[in-house]
């Protein structure tokens, strides 16, 4: 019988870094912080530690993944970059920004994290502990939110442990991650096109473009994702989100936004504010922990309160309505 799995956590340092590319070395999973919310990390180039991560997080094999690199120079190895891939890399990279692209000739990344497409998503992070690992290593690194997949993404070592305590074999702590929501996805394969929105604005990207973004077209039922994170249910809680709502009902939490209280606030089961000063920034980098800290409340339904659409408020509406999902 097969001993059960440790997972070690682990406090962000030279020792821990060096830990973490040994344990990627060796097949193994490891989650680490990025400047988004905190990745599960395999070796790109190895099928079976890419296997043996769908396998921690329960992952559709069809949902691709995104390489995670060091720099410019290494993603190169791994895909080919247009004009408008090049000069998005220029103006964000590293930051929360994932690009599509075309493989390159020799691609090293397992045609299972790339669920058998002839495309490669690629990032490289912005915050220090992910590059060390990455240089520490020095391979590419697949890096889906370290979480079970559909549960709500982890911003906290903690938020790890509790969802893949168990499942993986070292954690990484540094700390919580200062963006809080996914990365920003957009295709580069002709006209650049926005795949999901993230911790990057679409305006940002397109006042570098000088030109609007398209948006992606409708998918069949039966169409694999061309990037993670566009299955329709994702990001879920087990409790029921309400969204759009000025009024709570009784049995409900409420997660806020803004200044002014919803009607009913005060029978609420519990009470969070991603921003009570309407704050975007503050609510994305808000928004998983607090929906976690709802989800325990043991509450009927969560009632979230309108988010406006602009800036990064377009990501948050897309992760709230696909927490809402049917599921």
């Amino acid at each position: 019988m097969t001993a059960p799995l440790v997972t070690r956590v682990a406090k962000a340092d030279a020792a821990s870094v060096a830990d973490a590319a040994r344990v990627l070395a060796a097949g193994g999973l490891v989650a680490f912080p990025t400047e988004t919310v905190y990745g599960l990390g395999a070796d790109a180039t190895d099928g079976r530690a890419v296997a043996r991560l769908y396998q921690a997080k329960g992952r559709p094999a069809f949902n691709p993944l995104i390489a995670h690199v060091a720099d410019l120079n290494a993603a190169q190895a791994l895909a080919r970059f247009d004009a408008d891939a090049t000069q998005l890399a220029a103006a964000f990279w590293p930051g929360p920004l994932t690009l599509v692209l075309a493989k390159a000739a020799r691609c090293p990344v397992a045609e299972l994290a790339t669920a058998g497409l002839d495309t490669v998503a690629v990032r490289v992070p912005d915050h220090k502990v992910a590059r060390d690992i990455l240089a520490a290593f020095g391979k590419p690194v697949v890096a889906p939110s370290a979480n079970r997949s559909g549960h709500l993404s982890p911003t906290t070592a903690q938020h790890v442990l509790a969802d893949l305590g168990g499942r993986i074999d070292l954690i990484v702590d540094g700390g919580a991650t200062p963006v809080g929501i996914e990365s920003t996805i957009v295709a580069c394969l002709g006209e650049p096109v926005l795949l999901r929105p993230g911790g990057l604005p679409r305006a940002a990207i397109e006042r570098t473009l000088a030109r609007k973004l398209a948006d992606t077209p409708a998918a069949g039922a039966d169409d694999a994702p061309l990037a993670p994170g566009m299955l329709d249910s994702h990001y879920a809680p087990r409790t029921r989100l309400r969204l759009n709502t000025r009024r709570v009902e009784s049995g409900e939490a409420l997660l806020a936004f803004g200044p002014t209280p919803a009607e009913g606030a005060g029978r609420a089961k519990s009470v969070l504010n991603l921003s009570e000063r309407g704050d975007l920034i503050e609510a994305a980098a808000n928004l998983f922990s607090q929906l976690r800290a709802l989800d325990a409340a043991g509450a009927s339904a969560i009632a979230v309160m309108p988010i406006p659409a602009d800036g990064l408020g377009e990501a948050i509406n897309d992760r709230l309505a696909r927490a809402a999902a049917p599921r």
